[in-house]
């Protein structure tokens, strides 16, 4: 399902050498005896995964199933990054099923929150919030303005189009949604927003948006059991964590998440959030920054072939995309171009790809990692997903840090709060 080709990363030393270290480190995950253990439940979550609610999920997307066809997903972060990614990769950027999802309170652009509200006052619609607090303000100040948007279109209705994705007991939307009467789904105690993919913080949207999350949990499952092993050799994602700590120790600031398909952009912004949040702490960390070619290589391109020697790419490539099209020969061929007619264009993308690997690696010196993924289903988004979430864990622990907090985001919250002049 997954590949992984170090022939180009440039390691300057043997992969082996850190074998006692990952032993180690994964013991500290898998027995939950590491830093920050307190939020490992996502390690074991593809088999030990709430089923009861899970059903509950499924039961209400057929429950609703005609009632709506626009979905509404209020959150930030975690709480909306990796749902977005899977219903990019999955569906493509321009899904013919009838239904859209959207995302709100993750801006406070008035531009955007005005435009959404305009676009969807014909649309019949279902509102999905995720907050395990309820007092992300960003999300809280979304959500108090389609709150009223949905009573004032549904009236008493509202209530049953409204979810709120919440903690299980406590915190302010928990309160608010027992009050109104929606239905909860839980964000486990020991799950943080940006593991939570597999919880209902991102199979609830996903189920309205006619993603098949049972076959995604599979590909989580077949992931977890895949991983779970310290056996270097056996392990690619033990390999990636590994490899990137020892770009880090060759002076390599940066690593660039590349893809080569518009429809996986989500997938490296869900990226850049889980490494960053868990990596980037105590002065420590590679900066996770993105690009998608071959677009990029219009922009960036230059300056990674040619510029500053501080990062290192990572290549997503996904070997088997679920739609293709094949170039049209023209008699005239004014534009010099029928040397390509009858190719596929996966064809030609793939020799973008081999071409540019060769031009980075080779004339530019770049370390390149290539993780070859299968195809851009929901089985393969699930085993993705959990292949990152324990290489990040290994590679953080690895680092000597905790992979699980992110003191620092609180940082520009305090000062927003005192300009706002927010109660204490």
């Amino acid at each position: 399902m997954i590949s992984l080709d170090l022939s180009n990363a440039k390691l300057n030393e043997d992969l082996s050498l850190w074998k006692d270290k990952v032993s180690e480190a994964h013991s500290w995950l898998h027995n939950k005896t590491g830093k920050g253990n307190d939020y490992v439940g996502w390690v074991d979550w593809p088999i030990n995964f709430d089923r009861d609610e899970f059903s509950r999920i499924l039961k209400l997307k057929e429950r609703m199933k005609g009632k709506y066809d626009t979905v509404l997903v209020c959150g930030i972060g975690g709480s909306y990054l990796g749902a977005r990614a899977a219903l990019e990769m999955i569906k493509g950027l321009y899904p013919d099923d009838g239904i859209e999802v959207i995302f709100v309170g993750n801006t406070f652009s008035h531009t955007y929150i005005s435009q959404v509200l305009e676009h969807i006052k014909d649309k019949e619609v279902v509102l999905n919030v995720i907050s395990k607090s309820g007092t992300t303000t960003e999300t809280s100040v979304s959500f108090r303005i389609f709150k009223q948007f949905m009573e004032e279109k549904y009236g008493e209705d509202a209530k049953n189009r409204i979810y709120a994705t919440t903690d299980k007991a406590k915190g302010t939307l928990k309160k608010l949604a027992d009050k109104m009467g929606y239905e909860t789904f839980v964000i486990p105690d020991d799950i943080g927003g940006r593991y939570s993919v597999f919880t209902a913080v991102g199979l609830l949207p996903l189920a309205l948006a006619n993603i098949d999350i049972v076959e995604l949990m599979k590909g989580s499952l077949a992931a977890y059991d895949d991983f779970n092993t310290d056996d270097i050799n056996s392990n690619p994602a033990y390999q990636y964590a590994i490899a990137r700590r020892i770009l880090d120790n060759q002076g390599y600031s940066a690593e660039y998440f590349v893809t080569y398909h518009l429809q996986l952009t989500m997938i490296a912004e869900w990226w850049k959030q889980l490494f960053g949040e868990s990596e980037g702490k105590e002065l420590k960390g590679i900066l996770p920054t993105s690009a998608c070619f071959s677009t990029d290589l219009h922009s960036l391109g230059q300056f990674i072939q040619e510029g500053r020697k501080t990062e290192f790419e990572t290549i997503l490539y996904v070997d088997n995309m679920d739609k293709d099209i094949v170039f049209p020969e023209d008699k005239e061929d004014l534009d010099n171009m029928n040397y390509l007619a009858g190719k596929n264009l996966s064809w030609v993308n793939e020799m973008a790809f081999k071409g540019t690997l060769s031009a980075h690696s080779n004339e530019g010196n770049n370390p390149n990692i290539v993780i070859h993924l299968k195809d851009n289903s929901a089985y393969s988004f699930g085993y993705m997903i959990y292949f990152f979430f324990i290489a990040c864990g290994m590679t953080c622990y690895l680092l000597g840090i905790n992979p699980f907090n992110q003191p620092g985001v609180e940082v520009y919250k305090k000062k927003m709060f005192a300009l706002l002049g927010k109660p204490e």
